[in-house]
């Protein structure tokens, strides 16, 4: 009777527990206003989605991964710092891995102000691609 007591306790504690991992408003810093949440996604030059890259902006706690759609949300106006670590970047003319920014309709975001730390400062082309070196963090102005 008492190991079922046990059991069930233990239990009752890792459901209660597993419900506070991963949900936005342990990400998110305290106030921040819902209706300045924005969703893109990271998408390669077919559409085909990056998942898992890992990501943080300025409004949230703690590192974050995109979404195996590629989706990621930030709170406007924020900079968010992404590790393209396992890319191989794009290199002048010839595309290896080439990560663009899109909107829920695929449209590309042109003209985000970006750094990276091994390529340097640009912007988004219209179509949402950018240049970055192979392993690289970028931070994006969004």
């Amino acid at each position: 009777m008492k190991k079922s007591m046990i059991f069930l306790t233990l239990g009752v504690v890792a459901l209660l527990l597993s419900g506070c991992s991963g949900d936005r408003d342990n990400r998110y810093v305290e106030g921040y206003d819902e209706e300045k949440l924005t969703t893109l996604f990271l998408v390669d030059e077919e559409g085909f989605s990056y998942a898992e890259i890992p990501y943080k902006c300025d409004s949230m706690r703690r590192w974050s991964q995109t979404k195996n759609n590629g989706e990621f949300t930030f709170v406007q106006p924020d900079s968010c710092e992404f590790d393209f670590n396992g890319l191989d970047g794009v290199f002048g003319d010839r595309f290896d891995e080439v990560v663009r920014i899109v909107d829920y309709t695929y449209s590309g975001k042109g003209d985000i102000p970006y750094e990276c730390s091994l390529f340097g400062v640009s912007s988004t082309y219209s179509d949402g691609s950018f240049d970055y070196d192979a392993d690289d963090v970028c931070t994006f102005r969004l």
